[in-house]
C-alpha cells in the first residue's frame, strides 16, 4: 500500500478528515474530532496506528509478528501499529482500517452517530 492509497482509504469513510496536530510528517485521520488512524506517511516502510478491539489486537500480533505490533506511543491495549510493506493482504489492511473507524464511531455520542448516518 502506498501513502496515497492509505490516505485515500482513510478519507473514504463518512466525515473522515486528515489533520497534522503533531507535525507535518504525521497524518492523523479523524472522524468527528476523534482519531482512528495515525501514520508517518513518509516512513519506509509505511506504518499506521489503528484502534483495535483488545482481544483482536493480541490475536493479530500473534498471527502477524513483526507486521502487527503494540501501538507505538499509544495505549497498547487498544492500538496496533501495522506495517504496510505489502506482506499483509490488502483486504486485511482495509478491514483493519475500517474496524478502527467503526470502533471510534461506536464510541461517539449518539447524536454524533446519528449525524453520520444522515450524511
Amino acid at each position: 500500500m502506498t501513502p496515497q492509497e492509505l490516505r485515500d482509504l482513510c478519507l473514504s469513510f463518512n466525515a473522515a478528515v486528515e489533520d497534522f496536530p503533531f507535525s507535518p510528517e504525521i497524518s492523523v485521520f479523524k472522524v468527528r474530532g476523534k482519531m482512528f488512524a495515525l501514520s508517518w506517511i513518509d516512513a519506509v516502510p509505511l506504518k499506521v496506528n489503528l484502534k483495535c478491539d483488545p482481544e483482536d489486537a493480541v490475536r493479530l500480533r500473534g498471527e502477524y509478528p513483526g507486521l502487527v505490533t503494540p501501538g507505538y506511543h499509544m495505549n497498547k491495549r487498544h492500538w496496533n501499529t501495522v506495517v504496510l510493506d505489502g506482506e499483509l493482504p490488502g483486504r486485511l489492511v482495509r478491514e483493519l482500517v475500517e474496524d478502527s473507524y467503526d470502533l471510534v464511531v461506536a464510541g461517539l455520542p449518539r447524536a454524533e452517530r446519528l449525524r453520520l448516518d444522515r450524511a
